[in-house]
């Protein structure tokens, strides 16, 4: 990347919702995320409210609008709860937003600087595929809880970490024909390259296949999957998803941990439901990924997916969507080395989703 366009890694996501108020109080009892911080009319915003959640270096923000006609309401009218905003932390936000739109990248948001007795912030934003927009933050001379405007919440009572870490990386699905054109948006505008291609021979079942690109930016500190379907007998999760979510937006949000054993089990004590795999893929991945760290038998009491690259190995597992829409989940993953995906999990991924679908009667 040029160094005039410097993204340093991913600040935060903000969740469009129904009803922030409940959705935080979801993700801080299923998910262990603590409140740290608040933005509503209590604090001088008279038209949303907003929640601002921290597990580790992981940062929700979830806002819903507090009128009818506020634009927050009509996105979640549209397409549910969902992520508006994937941030990234830069150095400079105005000459990040300068470049981007040299580079052709519509404005979502002329930068703005923002001051309070912590410092100040500088913020501004592009558009991307759906109505989901990229937020640049430069955030360096701040040590306030967010940005200017969110007060500080006294300690969450509620809060109870399950060991997430990191976001690993956030898929986005865009409609058929359109993935080539979207990775050449992060090329062109970001600077960023292609880490990996998955064809629809790599990611297929008997009835549904898609495609995907992942764009990085070099290092691995953002990882951005882009899925597009694929022609297949019945219709596949991603045409499932653009039909549910209304527009291309993102399809899940991959959350690292370093022991995703006890982030699992922590997770299901708290409720949160994950995708379904058949006891015998546990056959075919004991011999096919070898020997790890953790307990074949805890891994296949949880759930937990497994599968080795040449670099290593990884762990994952998949919620099922957190919305009644089938749009949003999220993977838990642990990283021991591996830099993939999980390649050699997909068709098992893909049949449990599958499963779903048919449950739901969208296959």
């Amino acid at each position: 990347m040029s160094d005039d366009l410097r993204v340093v890694g991913f600040d935060h996501l903000e969740f469009y919702v129904g009803n922030a108020k409940q959705a935080a109080h979801y993700y801080r009892t299923a998910f262990g995320f603590e409140l740290v911080g608040y933005a509503g009319p209590e604090t001088g915003v008279r038209d949303r409210a907003s929640y601002v959640l921290k597990q580790r270096a992981i940062r929700f923000v979830l806002t819903s609008g507090l009128g009818p006609d506020h634009p927050v309401s009509h996105h979640q009218h549209v397409h549910g709860d969902g992520v508006h905003d994937v941030a990234f932390t830069v150095p400079d936000a105005e000459e990040a937003w300068r470049v981007a739109l040299s580079r052709g990248a519509p404005s979502a948001r002329e930068p703005e600087v923002h001051e309070d007795e912590h410092g100040k912030v500088t913020v501004s934003a592009i558009a991307a595929y759906g109505d989901t927009i990229h937020s640049f933050v430069q955030r360096s001379e701040y040590t306030g809880v967010h940005l200017p405007g969110y007060e500080p919440v006294a300690a969450d009572p509620l809060a109870r970490p399950v060991g997430l870490k990191t976001i690993d990386h956030v898929v986005c699905n865009v409609e058929l024909g359109r993935m080539d054109e979207w990775a050449r948006f992060y090329e062109r505008v970001l600077g960023f390259s292609q880490f990996r291609h998955f064809s629809d021979e790599d990611i297929s079942t008997e009835y549904t296949a898609l495609m995907s690109k992942v764009l990085w930016d070099g290092v691995g500190r953002i990882k951005l999957p882009i899925n597009e379907p694929a022609a297949g007998r019945k219709k596949s999760q991603i045409e499932e998803y653009l039909e549910a979510y209304g527009s291309a937006g993102v399809q899940h949000v991959a959350l690292g941990t370093g022991n995703i054993v006890a982030s699992v089990r922590a997770l299901r004590a708290g409720g949160v439901t994950f995708l379904d795999v058949p006891g015998t893929y546990y056959d075919d991945a004991r011999q096919r990924v070898g020997e790890v760290d953790e307990s074949w038998d805890e891994l296949a009491e949880l759930g937990i997916l497994a599968d080795r690259d040449e670099e290593g190995y990884l762990l994952q597992i998949f919620t099922e969507p957190v919305e009644d829409r089938p749009t949003v989940f999220f993977e838990i993953i642990q990283r021991h080395g591996a830099t993939g995906f999980g390649l050699g999990n997909f068709k098992a991924l893909f049949e449990s989703i599958e499963r779903a679908q048919a449950r739901r009667g969208n296959l």
